[in-house]
This record gives C-alpha cells, structure tokens and sequence, in this order.
C-alpha cells in the first residue's frame, strides 16, 4: 500500500459545473496486461470528466506500470497488496470496492476475466472484485489482449458468465496490437471508457436511470401447432431478448420477461412467464399491462408467429393422409395492438424490432408507423454474424426523426445502448 487508507478522502482536479463525473467516485482497478500503460491516459480522463480516481494495481500491472505514477496524478493512495498490516484493520479492498460510485477494470485481462468468473481471489485486484456487487454498484471490464485469447472459448464463456452476474463489458476495438497481429482485442480509446462509465452511471443512477420502473420484454420464437408432432416456427432463439432483459435489470429495473421456447437459462432475479403460441403470448403480455402496475416501457423483441394453422389436428397426421394445403389463419399482432392504445395514459413506451432482409431501415420506419411504435430495432438476418442465434448484432435503431446505426457489436452490447436509450427516453419525455 502506497499513502493512506483506501476510501480516505483526496484532492481532485478543477472542474466546472458541466463535468459528467462532477462528484463521483471512480474506482480503477489496473491488471497485467502491455496496455496497462494505458490506464494512466484513462485516468487522466476520468478526472477531467469530473471524477475523484483511486487506483488499484495487480503485481504484474506494477511491471508496467509503477504505483508511484497513479498517487502521482491521483493525489491518492494506490492499492497494492492485500495483506497490508495496518490497511487491513480497515479491510481496505472491500472499501475499495465498495465506497465507489463505479469500478472499472482497465486493462481486462484473459487471466483476470478467468479469475472473475471463477472467483479467485489471489492478489488485490481479484480479491476487490470478490467484494464488488454489480448489481448495485457499476462495474465496467474493458478487456484487452492479442486476438487469439480474446476469441478462445474460454474467454468468451467467462465473459458471458460475468454478464449474467451483472458486470457490463466495453468491448475490445479491431487494429493492430502490441504482438504486431490484426484484429480485436485492442483496448477502446480512453475517451471510449470514459463515456461509458457515464453511461453506466447514469443508467444506475437516481437521476434518470431505471430504478423504481417496471419493463416488460419478449423474447424467442411461438410455436404454433399442426398437430401434436408438428408446429409452425422460426429461428428465433431469444438470445437478444434475454440480453435486454439483463440489461434492464442491471439499470435497477423491476422486469418481466415473457419467452417462448428456448435453450436459455433466464436471467437471474427477472421474473419470467414461459408460453408456447403467439395467442399465449399475447394473453400473458396484456395480463401485465391491463394488470394493477403496468409497465413503463415493452420490448417487443419475440418473433411471434404471424399466421397459425385455422385447424389443429388431434392426432398425428399421417403421411398419406396429409391435405395438399394448410389453411392459415392471423395471429393477434401484440405490438400493433399496443400501439394503438397511443394517448392512454396506460401506454408504455414501446420499442418493436424487425427481423428482415434486404432494407431493414426501409422496413422499419413503415413498421415505426404502422405499429405507432417509439422506436424500431432493425437488423438483416441475412448478413454474416446479425442473424438468428447468433451472439452479436448490427442493428439500426429507428425513431421519429433519427436513424442510428449500431455496428456489429455483441447483442449484451446493443441492450446496453437500448438501456441507454430508454433513460433518456423516460427522462425527457416524447
């Protein structure tokens, strides 16, 4: 330990009243990774933006880095060991992660996401993130490492499992690395972190976030039957749905998750309604909405199916028997029926998405009126890696009067700029 106790209170840089971070407490946690020396610009950052920064420091991010650097433009003690005789009579890496408005892992290392995940706890930065809660408190990882690491399965099953514990991932950028390889795993710009720390904040935060509101999202495919053996479906496997529900929930939401049938495990402490057809669906999402505390917002990210055969078999069809034709009939459509209650004071707002081909944005807007939705999420499920089951997304969100694109990035990283959206949506009104 370098300096005083953790959570003691320290000098921070001028600010003048518009700083993002004006007031907030930022808890940097520095790993052992070549971009560790980064850091140091990401502090900076930090306090430029407003924030008071202390560090913490793994003992191979202190080989790139000396503790002596961050004291130095921090004016604060930095956190070097756990087993510190007189800082642990204040038990000083439970204060460290928890007398914070956030922590930020910069850089994210494969050795420290496996440590994370697993929940080692052999030197301080682990041992800080033991003692973390990001359901309460912010915790962003910013991972970096040679391209390899960052796409082994094993990187990308911890990560998914710090995700569903409600830690948020900044997202590594493509370009050249220190190896001198090409691809991602390139740490974000400093200004990057910074934003998204914002971001985090202001999602968790009092002011403007999700706390004390109600969302309700569907997900996954209906399946609609043609006899007991057969069912009209798609390929839908929610895995979009469940990230914004995730989301919604780490921005301090109470949430309802209406699925169809699915491979997933439901998010943890996200109150879910499993149905089978889009009648059932529509039956379970109009309970909550006509129900005594309807939700603020829906999003609509189910695949419902469209059409249902007018006439269900009681018995399999057999082969020889089976009708040249199957007539159809129209399911209820769930989204335009919630449109149309647009001036209710029960309305929520509602978010559609559109699952097309060829023209998502043309698509989208015609939805976006159609539906009198206040905004449509719109990807191509034909382009590689943006379709059905797959873990990311390159989408465009679609309001009134704006088109944003969100380039190809995880589908836990499109639900954070959905919560994003929506905060501003809530806190500013139509």
């Amino acid at each position: 330990m370098i300096g005083a106790r953790a959570g003691d209170a320290y000098a921070a840089p001028l600010m003048d009243a518009a700083s993002p971070l004006k007031g907030r407490s930022v808890h940097v946690c520095v790993c052992g990774g070549i971009a560790a020396y980064k850091a140091v610009e990401v502090v900076r950052r930090l306090q430029d933006a407003g924030a008071r920064v202390q560090v913490a420091m793994t003992p191979n991010a202190q080989r790139f880095v000396g503790p002596l650097t961050f004291q130095s433009i921090t004016h604060a003690p930095v956190l070097t060991e756990t087993l510190d005789a007189t800082e642990e009579l204040e038990i000083g890496h439970i204060a460290f992660a928890q007398r914070c408005d956030a922590l930020l892992v910069v850089p994210a290392t494969a050795n420290a996401l496996a440590k994370f995940a697993h929940g080692l706890g052999d030197e301080v930065v682990s041992t800080v993130l033991l003692a973390a809660r990001p359901r309460h408190t912010p915790v962003l990882l910013a991972p970096a490492m040679n391209t390899a690491m960052w796409e082994n399965e094993a990187t990308a099953e911890n990560l998914a499992v710090l995700r569903r514990r409600g830690f948020l991932v900044v997202e590594p950028d493509d370009g050249v690395l220190a190896c001198g390889a090409v691809g991602p795993g390139r740490l974000v710009p400093a200004e990057q972190l910074v934003s998204a720390v914002v971001e985090a904040l202001d999602a968790q935060g009092p002011q403007g976030g999700l706390r004390g509101r109600r969302i309700l999202v569907t997900a996954g495919p209906t399946r609609e039957p043609l006899d007991p053996a057969r069912f009209l479906s798609n390929a839908s496997t929610g895995k979009a749905g469940f990230a914004v529900a995730r989301a919604c929930h780490a921005a301090g939401a109470q949430v309802t998750l209406v699925h169809g049938p699915v491979a997933l495990v439901p998010p943890a402490r996200v109150r879910t309604v499993s149905v089978v057809t889009a009648r059932e669906m529509h039956a379970a999402v109009f309970a909550e909405l006509d129900g005594p505390t309807p939700p603020d917002a829906v999003f609509m990210t189910a695949a419902v199916a469209d059409f249902r055969p007018a006439v269900v078999a009681s018995s399999k069809v057999k082969k020889a028997t089976a009708p040249d034709h199957v007539e159809l009939v129209r399911n209820p459509d769930i989204l335009a029926e919630l449109g149309a209650r647009r001036g209710d004071a029960t309305r929520p707002v509602l978010v559609g998405f559109a699952a097309e081909s060829g023209h998502p944005v043309d698509y989208a807007r015609q939805k976006l009126a159609s539906k009198r939705a206040d905004l449509v999420v719109a990807n191509d499920i034909t382009a590689e890696g943006a379709g059905f089951g797959t873990d990311t997304n390159h989408v465009w969100l679609v309001g009134p009067s704006e088109v944003d694109e969100l380039s190809m990035r995880s589908k836990d990283a499109v639900a954070d700029a959905l919560v994003a959206w929506l905060v501003r949506r809530l806190s500013t009104g139509p």
